[in-house]
């Protein structure tokens, strides 16, 4: 069976997630996995381990890009250790790749590790970039959002709102809402 997965890191990026789901179903995938979700949220990607945990031996991952699926090449790594255990292959349609083959598998570890070659060096003239604006004053860094709606999360807290549902309403991380009570030395919600 042909299993797809499309991502798109962001709600409005629905061009994009149409395509991938076109190619998929054109490429004779059977099921496809959906979701909108940063690369950067491993942890939150719950469509892909639904579509990992779907795979059986002699079925193919499908993806139409390799950045839809990875990150970096450990994460690569990772994701096709789990896909090979599990007796299956995977397909990169963009790249004509299968790692069903000794080719295929080749071609992967390669251009892999040239795509994570040049996301280090974007992030290290982004580094460089921020340090000379910084060097000349310009650079501020992003506003503080959790830290600016301290006493919004004070105000739910008094009314036993729980950090999750802070979190949510006020559009910041459970972290912070945590952080900020602690910093204030009120006690969290629900705890006595």
């Amino acid at each position: 069976m042909l299993i797809g997965y499309a991502r798109t890191s962001t709600l409005d990026q629905t061009a994009g997630l149409d395509a991938q789901q076109r190619d998929l179903a054109a490429a004779g995938c059977e099921r496809v996995y959906v979701e909108q979700v940063s690369s950067v949220d491993v942890g939150e990607r719950q469509e892909l381990a639904r579509a990992l945990d779907n795979l059986r031996s002699g079925d193919a991952l499908v993806v139409t890009k390799l950045d839809r699926l990875a990150r970096s090449m450990a994460h690569l790594m990772g994701l096709l250790g789990t896909i090979e255990a599990k007796g299956a292959t995977l397909r990169i349609l963009s790249m004509h790749l299968d790692t069903g083959t000794p080719t295929g598998r080749l071609m992967l570890n390669v251009l892999g590790s040239v795509a994570q070659f040049e996301r280090e060096i974007m992030l290290e003239r982004q580094r460089e970039g921020i340090a000379k604006a910084k060097a000349a004053g310009k650079y501020k860094g992003r506003a503080p959002t959790a830290k600016a709606k301290e006493e919004q999360v004070a105000e739910l807290a008094a009314q036993d709102v729980s950090l999750s549902e802070i979190a949510r309403r006020l559009g910041i991380g459970k972290a912070s809402v945590h952080r900020i009570l602690k910093a204030r030395k009120e006690p969290e919600p629900g705890i006595v």
